[in-house]
C-alpha cells in the first residue's frame, strides 16, 4: 500500500482538509437510498445521497462517513476506492470531489467545481477509474486526470467532436489504450500519448453509444443502450448477452463481472460463464443502482434498502444499513425530552402539494436511540404530511398534519387514526375536497390547535376530549378559499392563537372573545416586510416574532393586540454592523422557521443562508451556521427543533438531518439538578462553562474560596453560560469556586462546585 509522505500530509492539511465535527455535531443520514457500491481491501464502500458508510466483510462492522466528518452534503454521484492507496473517492453531482484516507481525513477537491469554463450543468462525476498512479475522471465535459500519488490534477481531455466538451461515462485501459464510452460512440487512444489533451488523438473504435467499460480478464466490456453485453477487442465488437432490462451498471473486480439493470444483477465469471443471476429477492422490493460480486455473494445497491447481500443464485438476502430516518429529505420536526419526530411531506412554495403528486412518504421517530421507521403503507394513507406536533401532555402521543390528507394521531409510534371529514366536524374544501392541514400547537388546558387551509373553518381546536371545534376566519379572509398557504402556528401566555399565512400576514384570535384580527405589509397595519409569512414564535417574554418571506419581525404589544384603534406594527430588529452602521436583522432574507430555546435565544432557519442564533433581544449574533463552516448539509434549513432537557438543537434542511450540541435548557421545577459542565476546566478548554438545572429566573452567584464575588446572573431559562472571567474583566486563577443558585421567589437556594484548572 502506498502511503503519502509527511510533507504531503501536512501541506494538505492547510490546502483543503475539512473539519470534523464530531464532538458538538451528530448527523442523522438515511442510507437507504444507495446511489454507488465500490470494494476492495475485505470492505463494500456504499454511498448514500450524501453520506458514505463502509461495510467490513471481515468484522461485519458499518462505520459511516457524513456532514460531520467534513463530506460537503451535496448529492453524490459516484464512490470508488483506491486500495494501492487506501483512499475512497466520492464524485458529486455538481464536480466536486471529496477524497476520504484512512483516518477518514476528508480532502475537499474543488477544481472542476470553480472550473469557470465548464457550465454548472456539466461538472458531473461520473466515472473513476485507477492506472498507474492516475485516476481517470469521467465527467460530463470530458475526461480529467488526478495524480493520487501527488495528490493534484493533470491534464482534461475534452474530446467531442472538434474539441467540444462532451459527455464521457465510463474509462478502461487496456494494452496501451484507454478506451472512453460516451453516449453515441466510443473512442480510444495511446494511454501513453503526452498529446492526449488534442481531440485529434482520440480515434472513433466503434461508432454507437456505450453507457460503461470495464477492463475485465484481458478484455474490454461493455454494456450498450440496447440492454446488451459486448466484448470489444481488437477491431471487433460482439455481443455477448442480450438482457431482458435495460443496462444501468457495469462493474468489475478481479474474479467477477456484473452487470446491472433495473431489478437484475448478472455475474460472470473470468471465463464469462454466468455464474450467478439475482433478480428478485424475498422480503424485499427493491430497484438497483449498481451490483458487485464478491467472494460468491453479490451485493445489490438499491434505492430502498440500503445494500442486499445474497449468496451466488439464492434469493434469501441479509441486509447492510446503518440506522438512520426513512429519507434524507426531512420536511418538518417536533422534538421533547428523548425524542424527535420527522416527516416529510414537502410542499411548493406557496403551499401546493400537488407539485410532487401529492408525496406518499411515512414518518420516522428516533426514540431510546433508535430510528423507527413508519413506511407509507402504516399511515391510512395519508399523504403530503408536512407538520409534527408531540402532545407535551403526553409525549407518547403526536399528531402529524397533511396538506391533503387530514390530522393523523399517532400512539406509542402507530398511527391509530386519520381524522377528516368522515370521522370529524373537520370539513373538506377546493374543489378535490381536499382537506390542507398545516401549522399546530397545544395551548395550556391540553387542546390542540390548527389551521386548515382553503376552509371557511381555518382555525380549529381539537380538544381533549377529541372533538373538533371549528371558527369561521371570513372576518379577516372573506374569501378562504384563496388562502392557500395558512402554516406556522404559535400560541401566547394569554392563549390568543397568532398563525401565518401566505397571502394574507399574521393572524391572531383570541378565544376569549372569538376575536380575530391581521397585519400586513403597511405602516401602521403591521408594517410586515412581506405578507407571506412563513413562521411565528411566542418567546418567553410573551412577543412575537415573525419570520416572511422577506425578513424579520418582531411584536412587542402582544396584549394590545386585539384592542381596537391601537397600533400593532411589527418592529425590525436593528443592529450596528462591523462599521457601525445601523442594519436591519436578516434584512431581505426568506426565513422558515423560528425556535425560541430554553434562555429566550432565537434560533432562526432561512431559505438559503443557514442558520442564525440570536441573542433574546435579537442585538447580538451569537453563531451562525453554513454548509461552509459547519455540518449543515445545506443552507435550505427548514425546520428547527430543540430538546428542551438536553439543549441538543436538530435542523431539517434539503438535503439531510443534523444535531447541534447546544447548552441551553429549559427552567427546571426546582434547583435539585444543579451542576456546572466541564468540570474540572481544564487549560486547554477555551469555551464557556454552562451552569444548568435552573429555574425560571433564579439568581446565579459564583465565588471563590475567599467569598469574593466573581460573576452573577438571573438566568432567563434552564441555564446560563460563565466566559470563567471576574465579571468579563480578567480571566479566573485556578482554585475552586462556588456556584449558589436561589429561585426568584427565595424559597429554594443550592450550591454546586466547579473546579477551573489554568
Amino acid at each position: 500500500m502506498k502511503r503519502l509522505t509527511t510533507f504531503f500530509i501536512l501541506f494538505l492539511s492547510f490546502n483543503g482538509y475539512m473539519q470534523n465535527f464530531e464532538n458538538q455535531w451528530t448527523g442523522y443520514f438515511s442510507y437507504s437510498n444507495v446511489v454507488d457500491i465500490a470494494t476492495g481491501n475485505d470492505k463494500i464502500i456504499a454511498a448514500s445521497e450524501n453520506a458514505i458508510f463502509i461495510y467490513d466483510l471481515i468484522t461485519t462492522e458499518i462505520n459511516t462517513i457524513t456532514t460531520i466528518q467534513g463530506l460537503s452534503g451535496d448529492l453524490i454521484s459516484k464512490v470508488y476506492y483506491s486500495a494501492n492507496y487506501d483512499i475512497i473517492m466520492v464524485g458529486y453531482q455538481n464536480g466536486l470531489i471529496e477524497l476520504i484516507f484512512d483516518d477518514n481525513a476528508v480532502l475537499r477537491v474543488i477544481d472542476i467545481l470553480n472550473k469557470p469554463t465548464i457550465p454548472p450543468n456539466q461538472k458531473r462525476i461520473n466515472h473513476f477509474y485507477e492506472f498507474n498512479g492516475n485516476v481517470y475522471i469521467s465527467t460530463d465535459f470530458g475526461i480529467s486526470v488526478y495524480d493520487l500519488t501527488r495528490i493534484e490534477f493533470g491534464d482534461t481531455y475534452f474530446i467531442g467532436d472538434f474539441g467540444a466538451q462532451e459527455r464521457v461515462n465510463q474509462v478502461a485501459v487496456l494494452d496501451g489504450f484507454v478506451y472512453a464510452a460516451m453516449n453515441d460512440k466510443v473512442k480510444r487512444a495511446d494511454v501513453n500519448n503526452p498529446n492526449l489533451i488534442n481531440f485529434q488523438e482520440w480515434s472513433v473504435f466503434y461508432p454507437f453509444g456505450i453507457i460503461g467499460v470495464q477492463n475485465f480478464a484481458n478484455d474490454i466490456y461493455g454494456i450498450d443502450f440496447n440492454s446488451r453485453l459486448l466484448r470489444l477487442t481488437g477491431g471487433s465488437v460482439t455481443v455477448v448477452a442480450t438482457f431482458p432490462q435495460a443496462n444501468k451498471n457495469i462493474y468489475s473486480t478481479e474474479n467477477y463481472l456484473t452487470v446491472t439493470s433495473e431489478t437484475r444483477s448478472t455475474v460472470y465469471d473470468v471465463l464469462m460463464n454466468q455464474v450467478s443471476t439475482i433478480n428478485n429477492v424475498i422480503d424485499f422490493q427493491y430497484t438497483l443502482s449498481n451490483s458487485l460480486a464478491y467472494n460468491e455473494k453479490v451485493y445489490l445497491a438499491t434505492q430502498q434498502h440500503g445494500i442486499l447481500e445474497v449468496p451466488f443464485n439464492t434469493n434469501q438476502a441479509n441486509q447492510i444499513l446503518p440506522d438512520g430516518p426513512l429519507l434524507n429529505s426531512p420536511f418538518a420536526i417536533d422534538a421533547t425530552p428523548g425524542q424527535l419526530w420527522v416527516v416529510y411531506g414537502a410542499v411548493s412554495l406557496f403551499f401546493n402539494p400537488y407539485p410532487l403528486n401529492p408525496n406518499r412518504r411515512g414518518m420516522s421517530h428516533f426514540v431510546n436511540n433508535e430510528w423507527k421507521n413508519i413506511p407509507y403503507e402504516d399511515v391510512f394513507g395519508a399523504v403530503a404530511l408536512s407538520h409534527i406536533k408531540i402532545n407535551p401532555f403526553n409525549t407518547a402521543e403526536a399528531y402529524a398534519s397533511s396538506m391533503f390528507s387530514g390530522l393523523l394521531k399517532i400512539v406509542d409510534s402507530q398511527p391509530t387514526v386519520l381524522l377528516n371529514d368522515t370521522n370529524s366536524a373537520i370539513q373538506g374544501a377546493y374543489g378535490d375536497n381536499s382537506i390542507r392541514i398545516f401549522g399546530s400547537e397545544f395551548d395550556n388546558a391540553g387542546n390542540l390547535w390548527f389551521v386548515q387551509s382553503g376552509a371557511v373553518n381555518g382555525l380549529q381546536k381539537l380538544t381533549t376530549g377529541g372533538q373538533v371545534q371549528g371558527f369561521d376566519i371570513t372576518s379577516v379572509i372573506p374569501q378562504p378559499t384563496s388562502e392557500t398557504g395558512l402554516n406556522k402556528l404559535d400560541i401566547s401566555r394569554e392563549g390568543n392563537v397568532f398563525f401565518a399565512s401566505s397571502i394574507n400576514g399574521l393572524i391572531g384570535f383570541n378565544p376569549a372573545t372569538n376575536q380575530f384580527r391581521k397585519i400586513g405589509e403597511d405602516l401602521g397595519n403591521g408594517n410586515l416586510p412581506d405578507r407571506n409569512v412563513r413562521a411565528v414564535a411566542v418567546d418567553n417574554r410573551n412577543q412575537v416574532w415573525i419570520g416572511t418571506l422577506r425578513g424579520l419581525r418582531v411584536l412587542f404589544n402582544t396584549s394590545g393586540f386585539f384592542q381596537e384603534n391601537t397600533n400593532v406594527d411589527a418592529q425590525p430588529i436593528i443592529i450596528l454592523d462591523d462599521d457601525g452602521v445601523p442594519q436591519e436583522l436578516l434584512f431581505q432574507q426568506s426565513i422558515t422557521d423560528i425556535a425560541v430555546d430554553g434562555a429566550n435565544n432565537k434560533w432562526i432557519a432561512t431559505a438559503s443562508s443557514g442558520v442564525f442564533y440570536v441573542s433574546a433581544n435579537g442585538q447580538e449574533t451569537l453563531l451562525r451556521f453554513t454548509k461552509d463552516n459547519s455540518p449543515l448539509p445545506s443552507n435550505n434549513v427548514l425546520d428547527i427543533a430543540i430538546d428542551p432537557d438536553s439543549g441538543v438543537v436538530y435542523f431539517a434542511t434539503g438535503n439531510g438531518l443534523v444535531a447541534y450540541k447546544g447548552t441551553t435548557t429549559a427552567p427546571r421545577d426546582n434547583l435539585r439538578s444543579l451542576r456546572a459542565f466541564p468540570n474540572p476546566v481544564r487549560p486547554n478548554f477555551t469555551g464557556n462553562v454552562t451552569i444548568d438545572g435552573l429555574t425560571a429566573r433564579a439568581n446565579v452567584k459564583i465565588t471563590d474560596v475567599n467569598g469574593n464575588l466573581v460573576f452573577e446572573q438571573v438566568a432567563e431559562g434552564g441555564s446560563i453560560q460563565w466566559d470563567t472571567r471576574a465579571f468579563g474583566r480578567y480571566k479566573v486563577s485556578s482554585g475552586v469556586y462556588f456556584i449558589m443558585a436561589t429561585t426568584s421567589d427565595g424559597t429554594e437556594t443550592n450550591i454546586a462546585k466547579v473546579m477551573i484548572v489554568r
